[in-house]
């Protein structure tokens, strides 16, 4: 099944690229690999804003964790039509780095971080789909967002 059947049979369409929000790029490439700048969780259009433990829960950081996940496909679905190919051209996601807006004493922070990991696997099978990653909890995120969360993917 192509990447495109499985995010049709989950009722995933793809967003367009987000307009940077600052002095950046949505992506570059790199030879075979595609940096994705980082995404923040968005919510009916707006910054999801919360903090992890203070305001919101693990299973609402999980949901906005996936929601960036989405974007983050647009996005690489960008990145590889640049490239000439689209997102069944992707050899491997290689990482995935999340950072999550957490009080002082929340340490779930994996768990959140698990909202993006699973649709990812899902989306494009245990073998392109399974991804280093590092989840750390912060003071703030920009414009006070919950869960910013940046890729590395490989094209074949």
């Amino acid at each position: 099944m192509s990447v495109y059947d499985k995010l049709s049979q989950l009722g995933i369409e793809l967003p367009p690229v987000a307009v940077p929000a600052a002095a950046y790029v949505p992506y570059v490439q790199s030879g075979k690999q595609v940096f994705l700048s980082g995404h923040i969780a968005r919510r009916d259009g707006k910054p999801w804003v919360g903090q992890l433990g203070l305001t919101m829960t693990t299973g609402e950081g999980q949901a906005a964790a996936r929601a960036i996940a989405i974007d983050l496909l647009g996005t690489l679905h960008a990145a590889c039509q640049a490239a000439g190919t689209d997102l069944d051209g992707i050899k491997r996601i290689v990482k995935v780095m999340s950072l999550v807006n957490s009080a002082p004493t929340f340490t779930e922070q994996h768990l959140v971080t698990n909202g993006a990991s699973e649709l990812i696997g899902e989306v494009f099978g245990p073998e392109v789909g399974a991804h280093a990653r590092s989840a750390f909890g912060v003071a703030q995120i920009p414009l006070g967002a919950c869960v910013e969360i940046e890729l590395i993917a490989e094209l074949k």
